[in-house]
């Protein structure tokens, strides 16, 4: 009997669900203004005829351009970021170059994180700055400031707090709210005996994009969330508060603003809180708490969970993981609305590795779900009635699975005097041995999902497998000259005609590969 072939092996690498497309055709109807003038029309058309050239068996990716740095290394938007977002290339060019190198500072004025701002796309801003792509910065002295990605220029700069020490940044919701996050506060055993109040956790201080407005800044203490507190979040504002003993409490960030709010500041306006009189937004005082929590919000719902929880979908949907042994290694999918477990909604992927499955949310907006094993990835659709009180319901859309040696699970050996030895063989899922799936990416201006690749150990190496978002059709696979150590982080990034590898060798050092599409013709057919 013939063997039979994993999925990924009966999914042959072929253009049958791309629509054929003439390239040069195209591109002199183009030039000679056949098409409509929209931007947004030309953008479409543009990525569509980038896609099948990307996709076509003749284009390749060659190594165009690599550099090292002692810290980490970030990239968002074609622009890569050296030495702490001092030092910006734009990798859209033929190689990289730089665009711009801000002036060295001390360790106290260095940049702990940042963001990157796109430009909006509908209205108009006050300030034509404003209409600009940017980077969100965050400084270690608490200066948070909008700098131009083309120039460096810095075109806004906001002082958050001489006393609480904001380090991080993240989306409350992508390109709309940010919020930037203090380190937890911790009193020293002399302060605890002069009597000082330790009762605050931390402190967020949230933020409109497109112009950059003050929501306000919000005081996180353990008086009024219990001093189990571990950490906070806000996510589709939605206020998440962990605590040590696995539960996580959802709070309305809107109602608490509404409820909370002491007052409305305006970044560059004079205030005066309890007697304290200031500019806000400017030293030496920053920016005050105006959004202090007396007592408890009311409390959309609670779960217990091992590692966290996920928002998203449509409806909302929330993923987590129960507390509890039976239920390690599963996820369950349930309905933000009422908290009802979906139809199908444990998911187990009972797979045995060293690194556990993840499981998110699909960027798209597709009311979808990835779960990544080491050896398959499924893409989950949630299935909801609108207007209905029916329980949603959690199916397959399609899976994409490794190729592996069925073989490989059981030897035969033969001994001398002829007898017939079987001898088992146990492999993790993601042994160096087999075929291992990394990380899952949406690329989404050509809608293709990007799965990592990490070749067998003894042929080194690794690809990229670009697979259609509808079907999970294979369409394309990339060979790299580059082997992937689970031991080190590391990331591939595909933007485009560039792929951006950045990785951190066993000396601490930081490379970047960046490799560029190389086509060998354009065709006509």
């Amino acid at each position: 009997m013939c063997p039979k072939h994993t999925t990924s092996q009966q999914r042959p690498l072929t253009r049958q669900r791309r629509s054929t497309k003439n390239a040069c055709r195209y591109m002199d109807h183009r030039a000679k203004g056949l098409y409509s003038t929209d931007a947004g029309c030309l953008l479409r058309r543009n990525l569509s005829l980038l896609r099948e050239i990307l996709l076509n068996d003749d284009t390749t990716f060659e190594l165009v351009w690599s550099k090292s740095s002692k810290s980490p290394v970030s990239y968002e938007c074609g622009r890569l970021y050296f030495e702490n977002y001092r030092c910006c290339y734009t990798s859209q060019q033929t190689k990289p170059s730089l665009l711009y190198e801000l002036p060295k500072c001390s360790r106290a004025e260095k940049i702990e994180d940042a963001l990157f701002l796109r430009s909006p796309l509908g209205g108009t801003l006050p300030s034509p700055s404003d209409q600009r792509p940017s980077l969100l910065t965050l400084s270690a002295n608490s200066w948070l400031c909008r700098i131009c990605s083309d120039t460096g220029e810095v075109l806004q700069r906001v002082y958050l707090s001489p006393q609480h020490k904001f380090r991080y940044l993240a989306w409350d919701d992508s390109q709309e709210t940010v919020y930037a996050k203090s380190i937890q506060r911790k009193l020293s055993p002399l302060a605890r005996q002069a009597g000082l109040d330790d009762s605050v956790l931390m402190y967020l201080a949230v933020f409109q994009v497109f112009p950059l407005k003050l929501i306000g800044v919000l005081e996180i203490n353990k008086r009024v969330f219990g001093n189990t507190v571990v950490d906070v979040v806000l996510t589709q504002g939605v206020l998440a508060v962990s605590h040590r003993t696995h539960s996580v409490r959802l709070y309305s960030f809107e109602r608490i603003v509404q409820m909370f709010r002491t007052k409305k500041l305006v970044t560059g306006e004079p205030y005066d809180v309890s007697g304290t009189q200031g500019i806000v937004g400017e030293p030496p005082l920053g920016i005050p708490v105006n959004i202090r929590i007396t007592e408890a919000p009311p409390v959309l719902f609670e779960v217990c969970s091992q590692e966290g929880m996920q928002i998203g979908g449509n409806p909302f949907h929330f993923i987590y993981t129960p507390s509890g042994k039976e239920h390690k290694g599963t996820h369950h999918v349930c309905s933000l609305k009422d908290g009802m477990l979906a139809k199908n909604g444990v998911q187990d992927m009972d797979c045995c590795s060293i690194e556990s499955d993840s499981i998110f949310f699909h960027p798209d907006q597709s009311a979808r779900i990835i779960h990544v094993a080491p050896n398959t990835v499924n893409v989950l659709k949630i299935l909801t009635e609108w207007g209905g009180g029916n329980q949603s319901e959690i199916v397959k859309d399609f899976s994409i699975t490794a190729q592996r040696d069925r073989n490989a699970a059981s030897q035969v050996t033969v001994t001398s005097s002829g007898r017939t030895v079987k001898r088992r063989v146990y492999q993790l899922d993601d042994d160096p041995e087999n075929e291992t799936f990394g990380r899952v990416e949406y690329e989404d201006e050509l809608d293709l999902l990007q799965v990592v690749v990490k070749h067998r150990e003894e042929s080194g190496g690794s690809s990229v497998c670009l697979h259609d978002n509808s079907s999970g059709a294979m369409m394309k696979r990339i060979l790299l000259p580059v082997s992937l150590d689970e031991t080190y982080p590391h990331q591939l990034i595909l933007d485009r005609d560039t792929i951006i590898h950045i990785q951190q060798s066993n000396n601490g050092v930081f490379c970047c590969h960046v490799y560029k599409m190389t086509p060998r013709r354009i065709w006509t057919e």
